[in-house]
């Protein structure tokens, strides 16, 4: 089916090719643009709180923040992606199976689980300018250990380190979010962090394909490791807890230092949060909708392309890219829908579609119907970002931390365990002399996903029902 497949070409080379073909003048008017959209952004924050402090609010400023959040976050999504690409490389390189590639990059997401509430507690307490460039270091030294692993027990512990050291990135950046912004642009504000961070999966598709095959997985995880440490760096340098005058949304000063003065209980707030049935209507949804698109797009989907399809990894790169831009559009499109037509809502009418396009994938579609299929399957997959959103609309801004990552703890939850199902389901059915698995085997996977999908959603489903 290759052949009559028409995405041959490296859309990375062609991205080069238009830059380097570009005027200075015209790279220099992009750049002033860039600059300018962010130096607006603080837009988003509405009128500033009474009592501010200008020195303290300007230097660094609440752009600054949103800024240093959403580049690390793209590293996240990089990192969280990579594997479906070089998924091949790493089976031949390391001598992996199936399940043995399905479980190993699925403890990203049980690692990343794991401190899911202990983050969410000590993010209360001591704020992210502190809580996430140490995680991240943590994130620096996986991707070390990983790039020169030889075995499957040393990459299986080096991707769970980069799993747990990610865990902060996005719940720091949304703790810090609705300490610099007011409660009605917090959707919008955190809907742009996502969705610029989320091109880091673009970087994980062709561009990552490119590299591998001019340098190798190992150099690139190298590198990334270089890149994490300055995040880490960069975050802990330009972020404050909150404007001066913000108690009321629950900052603690502009740079205050981590102490009891900043302590919430975590037992009581938990407890609150999981005796709430409208959290496990948002938890239970975001499990099978955030699990399923982080296990397609972090492994399965580039299998998929390989078995079914017979794609040559380009072209399966540029198929996985076009599932990254759909994600990183949704993430935009699904915060503005949200504001006109309610939050709920367009979380069960994403939830329904990637349902559908679960279903389509399953039945083994033509080649010619794939890049319009993976693309609908980001953008309707980004409507569970809007599910962190609504854990922060139903609890108040003290437990921000704990209940943002209580529903977050689902959706990785979701992303290690359907991740190392599907493996298990595609392991179950025999594979060829090449190593290739035959279509039932992904058939029989994505129905178990969409099954899930509209399971969940009819549980989360009479939420919309009342007032957003």
């Amino acid at each position: 089916m290759s052949g009559s497949f028409a995405w041959e070409t490296p859309i990375g080379f062609c991205s080069i090719s238009i830059l380097a073909s570009c005027p200075p003048s015209r790279l220099l008017l992009a750049c002033r643009f860039a600059v300018h959209f962010f130096s607006r952004l603080h837009r988003l924050a509405g009128p500033r709180p009474r009592g501010y402090n200008r020195l303290y609010y300007a230097m660094p400023d609440r752009t600054r923040v949103l800024c240093v959040f959403t580049a690390a976050y793209f590293l996240s999504f990089f990192f969280r992606s990579a594997n479906a690409v070089i998924a091949p490389s790493l089976a031949r390189d390391v001598a992996l199976g199936a399940r043995e590639l399905g479980l190993m990059t699925s403890l990203f997401y049980a690692a990343f689980a794991a401190v899911q509430i202990p983050i969410g507690a000590a993010l209360d307490r001591f704020g992210p300018r502190w809580v996430t460039p140490v995680l991240m270091l943590t994130a620096a030294s996986g991707s070390l250990l990983f790039a020169g692993a030889h075995s499957f027990w040393i990459l299986s512990a080096g991707r769970a380190l980069m799993g747990a050291g990610m865990a902060g990135v996005l719940m720091g950046g949304l703790k810090a979010v609705s300490q610099w912004y007011p409660r009605e642009r917090f959707a919008a504000a955190s809907a742009l962090l996502i969705g610029v961070g989320t091109l880091g999966a673009l970087a994980a598709t062709t561009p990552l394909a490119w590299l591998n095959a001019a340098l190798g997985w190992r150099a690139v995880f190298l590198g990334g490791a270089a890149v994490v440490a300055l995040s880490a760096a960069s975050v802990a340098a330009w972020t404050r807890i909150g404007p001066p005058g913000a108690e009321a949304r629950g900052a603690a000063g502009p740079d205050s230092a981590p102490g009891p003065a900043t302590q919430v209980p975590a037992a009581p707030g938990l407890a609150r949060v999981f005796g709430d049935t409208r959290f496990w209507r948002i938890a239970l949804l975001n499990f099978f909708l955030t699990g399923t698109l982080l296990a397609t797009q972090g492994l399965w989907g580039g299998p998929y392309l390989y078995d079914v399809v017979r794609l040559p990894k380009i072209a399966a790169g540029n198929v996985l890219l076009l599932l990254g831009a759909g994600l990183a559009l949704g993430a935009f499109v699904v915060g503005w829908l949200a504001n006109r037509f309610g939050l709920a809502r367009v979380v069960v009418a994403a939830a329904a579609l990637f349902a559908a396009t679960q279903v389509m994938l399953a039945i083994r579609p033509q080649a010619g119907l794939l890049p319009g299929l993976f693309f609908s399957f980001g953008l309707t997959g980004a409507g569970n970002f809007m599910l962190l959103a609504h854990a922060r609309l139903v609890f108040p801004l003290a437990m921000t931390g704990r209940a943002v990552t209580a529903v977050n703890l689902f959706g990785i939850g979701g992303a290690f365990l359907l991740q190392w199902w599907m493996g298990l389901i595609v392991g179950a059915f025999a594979a060829d002399a090449a190593g290739h698995y035959p279509p039932q085997a992904y058939t029989a996977a994505f129905l178990f996903t969409a099954a899930g999908t509209l399971a969940t959603l009819a549980l989360y489903a009479p939420l919309a029902r009342r007032s957003d």
